[in-house]
């Protein structure tokens, strides 16, 4: 199962009636969050094909498709159940700072036809011009961004593309003035996308243009999602063995602020994992601790620690006097790690 996005070409008056759409879903969403909450409250619990059909028959009153109706109604059932199994927080009402911006279409949609799909409920939808893997196509949802409408398609096929023939392994240390580094001792640079646009950011803000502001926000998740998508092909491509740093990015981001969010790491490990995964690859997380003070020639901690320890980026080891590039020896260190916690899964 892949996800394609297309990009509509919508007249004045579809455009009009998804934003009716959006306004009526609204409704329709916090009244389910709210259902289940106050119900919930009293011990009563619903499930999911219950629940799903709570609304029968108001999709006529709203004059918007029964399925998509229900297809709200899920959405705010697997909110809650997130909640409830402790993976997500307590979801929220939507509104003016928390709107609505999609719209869920659950059928089985046809493949499109010279530039145009048909969505079961709405009607024909022109689109850019862009080709589609061949498969079928398990269901949509129009999203609402600043750029414009977008139609995201779940297509049941099988993502695949072409991979080195090789045995070569690799560690990886995410960091963030260096976005990674390999043992090999390639770098891979931190383009830095927000620092280069928060001026332009930030002259948007003071004048208070939001769609503006929202534009550039866009654009920099683009960017950033474009730039990991390369990334993590481009290791998946070459290198069959990666192991990678199991940091906690959402605690470094508490700590270090924008410097690790703008990274998007967290983004490019999994995009990592799911694509070694298509292409036939181990990808195996390693636990980070003392990984930046072993040495990796004779193991001993003896690196730089602490905090001030981080404006140290090459040293020199106590017990057999190699000298180290901080971040190639942290990769190093994790290449090995790695292999031995292959091996041990290999020997059970």
């Amino acid at each position: 199962m892949i996800i394609r996005q297309l990009k509509l070409k919508l007249t004045k008056k579809q455009e009009k009636q998804l934003n009716d759409w959006l306004w009526s879903l609204t409704g329709v969403y916090n009244w389910a969050i709210r259902k289940i909450e106050l119900d919930a409250k009293d011990k009563i619990f619903y499930p999911p094909k219950t629940f799903q059909n709570l609304l029968a028959g108001h999709g006529k009153t709203l004059d918007i498709s029964s399925h998509t109706v229900q297809g709200i109604l899920v959405q705010a059932y697997g909110a809650w159940q997130r909640c409830f199994k402790k993976t997500a927080k307590k979801p929220k009402l939507k509104g003016q700072r928390n709107k609505l911006n999609s719209i869920p279409f659950p059928d089985p949609i046809k493949s499109p036809i010279n530039n145009k799909i048909k969505i079961q409920g709405f009607g024909n939808l022109r689109f850019y011009k862009q080709g589609l893997p061949e498969g079928k196509i398990k269901c949509g949802r129009i999203v609402k961004r600043t750029s414009g409408w977008y139609l995201c398609l779940w297509i049941d096929t099988v993502h695949s593309f072409t991979v080195k023939n090789t045995d070569t392994s690799v560690g990886i240390d995410p960091g963030f003035s260096t976005l990674l580094t390999l043992s090999d001792g390639n770098k891979i640079d931190n383009p830095r996308e927000l620092r280069k646009g928060e001026l332009r950011l930030a002259q948007a803000h003071r004048s208070r243009n939001y769609r503006l502001v929202a534009k550039l926000q866009e654009r920099q998740a683009n960017r950033r999602k474009d730039r990991n998508h390369k990334i993590s092909r481009m290791l998946v491509e070459n290198y069959k063995s990666i192991y990678y740093s199991n940091d906690n990015f959402k605690g470094l981001a508490r700590s270090h602020g924008k410097s690790v969010s703008e990274a998007g790491l967290g983004q490019l490990i999994g995009m990592i994992n799911y694509k070694g995964r298509t292409g036939g690859r181990d990808v195996i997380p390693v636990n980070s601790k003392f990984t930046t003070m072993t040495c990796s020639s004779c193991g001993a901690i003896s690196g730089p620690k602490g905090w001030t320890g981080l404006k140290v980026r090459t040293w020199e080891c106590s017990e057999c006097g190699s000298v180290h590039d901080r971040d190639v020896n942290a990769a190093m260190v994790i290449l090995k790690s790695g292999a031995g916690i292959a091996l041990e899964s290999k020997a059970v």
